[in-house]
């Protein structure tokens, strides 16, 4: 029987989602960690996760690297990499107080809302951040300036906000945030402070709205939308709340394809299927092979956008990889 005969005896589908996966700021991350280890030999220490996905945390501990919680963690002249979501000046301290040699693996999209944050305190503005209150994120952009800046979580948090001058405030963004509750929060925000300043240009990341459009476009046909991802992607678990309001019937998170209940399939005729921007591709074709042993077989693609954007490796990085080259003669 083809694929088509079985599709028609089942009627069952799933909609793919593109974009989905490894956004430019991730992939730049995990191969910081894959070029370190292949320069200077492991072990490589990680300050926190380098991106908040369980598979490539364990794929890169079984290649030598070693995750810590602190700089304090780390051998006195070893090598430390800091993740993906950004630190604040002070952990740039601690390492130099440590002798570390630290490699910044920070996003440079989290890098920009840094600057806004430094620039926009060094003229004694008031900072409204919108984000998840103790994401790393957060707490590293918080830090560039934390006499200015005030954590905004949500659209509830706008109410309890007091500023100095009403006339001297701007908001600031997590780059993983909903569109949509983002856009909420500054509405309610600006009912309070109607002269509230946006940024230069959006902190919401490229990845994270293609990755919420195409689901708003798939979520109304779906009867599930599952969306591969770890629970402290703050991405991912938005990816599923942005399905819900669009209109799917129900959505889950999950790691891996062996999580899935059966009882979620169980009247399903179309499932729709994403993930966060730091799962590998991999991960998803396994669900697919697990919805089609299920007798979803007929996949369709749904695209909304083609991503082209990337970023070099860090600076400290592609130096010393320079050097080791021309030693190699």
């Amino acid at each position: 029987m083809t694929q088509a005969e079985a599709t028609s005896r089942t009627g069952k589908r799933v909609l793919l989602a593109k974009p989905r996966g490894y956004c430019a700021g991730v992939d730049r991350a995990v191969q910081t960690v894959e070029e370190a280890l292949k320069l200077y030999g492991a072990p490589i220490y990680v300050r926190k996760q380098i991106v908040h996905n369980k598979h490539v945390v364990r794929t890169l501990e079984g290649q030598g690297a070693i995750f810590v919680e602190e700089n304090e963690e780390v051998p006195e002249g070893a090598t430390v990499i800091f993740s993906a979501h950004g630190v604040a000046p002070e952990v740039y301290e601690q390492a130099r107080s440590r002798s570390l040699r630290a490699i910044d693996a920070t996003c440079p999209l989290v890098t920009k809302v840094h600057q806004e944050a430094k620039r926009f305190a060094a003229e004694d503005y008031d900072i409204l951040l919108i984000g998840h209150e103790g994401h790393e994120e957060v707490i590293g952009t918080s830090g560039e300036a934390p006499e200015h800046i005030q954590l905004v979580d949500g659209p509830e948090d706008a109410d309890k906000i007091t500023v100095r001058d009403p006339n001297k405030v701007v908001w600031l963004s997590q780059t993983t945030l909903s569109v949509d509750e983002t856009l909420e929060t500054v509405a309610r925000l600006k009912k309070r402070l109607p002269m509230l300043q946006s940024p230069p240009s959006d902190d919401i990341c490229y990845a994270t709205s293609n990755r919420q459009h195409v689901v708003k476009e798939i979520a109304p046909e779906c009867d599930v939308v599952i969306v591969v991802g770890s629970t402290n992607s703050s991405n991912s678990v938005r990816l599923v709340e942005v399905a819900l309001d669009a209109g799917a019937r129900a959505g889950h998170l999950v790691d891996f394809a062996d999580e899935i209940d059966d009882a979620w399939l169980e009247t399903a005729r179309t499932v729709g299927l994403t993930s966060g921007a730091s799962v590998p591709d991999e991960l998803v074709q396994e669900v697919l092979d697990h919805l089609a042993a299920r007798g979803f077989t007929d996949v369709d693609e749904v695209v909304t956008a083609n991503e082209r954007l990337t970023f070099s490796l860090p600076q400290e990085l592609k130096r010393d990889m320079k050097a080791a080259a021309a030693a190699r003669g």
